[in-house]
């Protein structure tokens, strides 16, 4: 059997223990495009709030809380959803959430008020919390002995569409008005429909690869729980470095790019988008790395990494921020899929658990982010915001206290290499054995 047809759905739901290890790409592909989807709707939201600021006469303060109950919503579902579903698995809880992010959407392009406009972005957040910790489950069940790459593919799906969020933006909803939201409602249904085929993939076959997973040795050494506790709280401060910084962008970046700079509106979503795109092609560097030379090494290269360019950014002039969102968006975006995949090292039979705790920080800290510098911004200057987060990633430095841990995975590699290399050579050159 080829490789091609082992990856395959149809292939992998007849595959027996043998081919447990196989990464189903075309698994991985299906959920990363959907997960596209996902986040293109989703990102639509800050991408056109000069259209709502001006719309419905909000203020900063006003436009932080619709991403505070975005994110918030999404915060607080996420965990639940991941602890119950690594106990009831609910193949096709997927299509429920693209399904609540599409009523959330067509709610958006025609609310009254700016309570609809609340309910839209909660409506939203709900669908991404289903999303997210299931969809970074299916991953790992894709994954095989590649959880860095897989974890990374699904998240690259869900960068690409955070970076066509704003371009789309400016190209239809600027054009057309808030209305055309409306029509991004067909992404919505061809995820769910995508999504309905994950979901017969993941009941017939992707829940015996989970338990493979956790039979195979797969999970990481011991730890002790009290370096536990410590490692997950380490984790924790670290999504909140990338996360408030990425709020400060995501949120903010375009009313910074037009207050410092008289850039136009258009101009400044483009811009975003360069931020976004580059923030993707990272995301699949670190899952790489990850896979490769250990996930701690990636989570303190990363986030520390990128302090030099944040410290520069808010004294550049406007082509070289344009050039210094590239680098940043590269180095810190390399360090969510390896502190996925750590955190599910360190609790390996609690995957979607940790899934939704990180993703859910991911989202709350991020609107917590969006808020209170919305309301900095309010009583200081945006200026000011930027110059204050770029110091954000200096808290990388904590990632000195996370503990080496070897997933099963990687220590049976290492213990093959090391065999091999052991091994004396014959007279063509190759090792015998």
């Amino acid at each position: 059997m080829d490789s091609e047809s082992r990856t395959s759905p149809s292939a992998l739901a007849e595959d027996g223990p043998e081919h447990a290890a196989a990464t189903a790409f075309s698994i991985l592909a299906t959920i990363s495009f959907c997960h596209l989807l996902n986040d293109m709707m989703q990102s639509l939201l800050p991408a056109i709030y000069p259209i709502l600021k001006a719309n419905y006469a909000l203020d900063f303060g006003q436009i932080g809380l619709i991403t505070f109950t975005f994110q918030f919503t999404a915060s607080l579902l996420q965990p639940v959803i991941g602890y119950l579903t690594d106990r009831w698995p609910q193949p096709y809880s997927l299509v429920a959430g693209m399904g609540l992010s599409l009523l959330g959407l067509l709610l958006l392009s025609s609310a009254a008020s700016y309570p609809g406009l609340l309910l839209a972005a909660a409506l939203v957040g709900s669908g991404s919390a289903v999303l997210h910790p299931e969809s970074s489950r299916v991953a790992r069940m894709a994954a095989g002995a590649q959880p860095g790459l897989a974890q990374a593919v699904f998240q690259l799906g869900g960068n690409l569409g955070s970076s066509l969020g704003p371009l789309l933006a400016a190209v239809i909803v600027l054009r057309n008005g808030q209305a055309s939201i409306a029509w991004f409602g067909v992404a919505a249904v061809t995820g769910m429909v995508l999504l309905a085929r994950v979901g017969r993939w993941y009941k017939t076959h992707g829940l015996a690869r989970m338990r493979s997973h956790s039979t195979r040795g797969g999970a990481a050494d011991a730890v002790p729980r009290a370096r536990l506790v410590v490692s997950i709280c380490v984790l924790v401060a670290l999504i909140f470095s990338k996360f408030f910084y990425t709020a400060s962008m995501t949120s903010y970046y375009t009313f910074y790019l037009i207050d410092r700079f008289g850039v136009s509106v258009r101009t400044a979503q483009i811009l975003l988008f360069v931020f976004l795109a580059s923030v993707a092609f990272g995301t699949v560097a670190g899952g790489r790395l990850g896979d490769r030379f250990g996930r701690k090494l990636v989570i303190w290269a990363s986030i520390l990494g990128v302090l030099p360019f944040t410290l520069l950014l808010p004294y550049a002039n406007l082509f070289w921020t344009a050039v210094l969102t590239v680098p940043i968006g590269m180095i810190l975006a390399s360090a969510f899929p390896a502190i996925v995949v750590y955190g599910q090292e360190l609790m390996p039979l609690k995957v979607g658990t940790v899934a939704g705790l990180f993703f859910g920080l991911a989202f709350g800290l991020g609107g917590i982010g969006a808020a209170l510098l919305g309301q900095a911004a309010d009583a200081t200057s945006i200026q000011f915001v930027f110059r204050m987060c770029s110091l954000l990633p200096a808290i990388g430095l904590l990632a000195a206290f996370l503990p080496h841990i070897e997933s099963g995975g990687r220590r049976a590699a290492r213990q093959r290499t090391a065999s091999d290399e052991t091994r004396p050579l014959d007279a063509s050159g190759s090792r015998s054995g």
